[in-house]
């Protein structure tokens, strides 16, 4: 098994979009050798300034590296970049170690997790939560699922990006957490909106609630750091609508296959797809306050 060490292990990087740069960027300051691809050149271009190798393809990436972190969008986009033409297991080398860090299906990273193993390649599931300030700040919540001996060989690393990292179980084990995680998120958004319409109407001081209810049982994440940027009519995104109306799809599939019911996800999952019919799939989670506020008719304001 691999033995990490910044001066001889190589890093691969595909897929810099909001989190992906600063996870990778962390590596490199860490001073990790790193070759990159990502489908938009000029999203890498900050890495590559600071000494990344670019790679025509996912598969020269593999070919070029002792372990490759993926960081994608959807679960197309995860299956193209491994199993494609130019992917990742057209130029992967025995022992490697593959690290798919996106939010998809179980069964996706059920089925990659066997096609590397019949290759004599190792392979996790790690989905992370925390956002865009989460991999900026290097404090991102790890959730993995894998054999352990590849978590162990692979924790130097992950502790560069993460700040509680926790090996769920076997392969798919951190797809499945990550998807309670974001049944969580889902809730928790919808209650952080509509008590911001409520205080409004109220006539509340909105910041003052804030203040108020942060320290209490409502305490979490969201409350900090995205009901402000809703007061300040930010939008801009630290995680996609149009992922999280994908990462909710995911938990709902999963949820039928497993006979059980999930109204609440499934009412915020409309909720959000309303969000994106207005033009708000490239918007922040944050975003789904306009719907609320479309329903009510009302726009907030810090200020009654």
């Amino acid at each position: 098994m691999l033995t990490v060490s910044n001066d001889s292990t190589k890093i691969g990087w595909i897929g810099t979009g909001v989190m992906g740069l600063s996870m990778c960027r962390h590596l490199m300051e860490k001073g990790f050798a790193v070759t990159v691809y990502t489908r938009s050149r000029s999203k890498a271009e900050p890495l590559i300034e600071k000494g990344a190798v670019w790679a025509s393809s996912p598969g020269q990436v593999a070919g070029l590296s002792d372990v490759v972190f993926t960081m994608l969008g959807f679960p197309e986009d995860v299956r193209e970049v491994y199993m494609g033409k130019n992917g990742i297991f057209t130029g992967i080398k025995n022992d490697s170690i593959l690290a798919d860090m996106t939010t998809t299906s179980p069964s996706l990273a059920v089925e990659i997790y066997s096609s590397a193993k019949e290759k004599g390649v190792y392979t996790i599931d790690a989905p992370v939560s925390g956002g865009d300030v989460g991999a900026r700040s290097a404090t991102l919540s790890i959730m993995i699922g894998g054999d352990k001996k590849v978590v162990d060989a692979l924790m130097p690393l992950l502790e560069i990006m993460g700040k509680k990292i926790v090996h769920q179980g076997p392969a798919g084990s951190g797809q499945h957490t990550k998807m309670c995680n974001q049944i969580v998120i889902a809730g928790t958004m919808i209650g952080i909106c509509e008590s911001l319409i409520y205080g409004h109407k109220a006539g509340l001081d909105l910041k003052t609630m804030l203040s108020a209810i942060s320290g209490g049982a409502a305490a979490c994440w969201s409350l900090d750091n995205l009901a402000p940027r809703i007061l300040n009519r930010n939008f801009d995104p630290g995680f996609f609508v149009e992922h999280f109306v994908k990462d909710m799809g995911i938990a709902l599939d999963e949820a039928k296959k497993m006979k059980i019911v999930l109204p609440g996800l499934s009412l915020v999952h409309q909720l959000y797809l309303s969000v994106i019919a207005n033009g708000g799939a490239k918007r922040g989670t944050q975003a789904l306050m306009l719907a609320l506020e479309q329903m009510s008719n009302t726009t907030i304001s810090s200020r009654p």
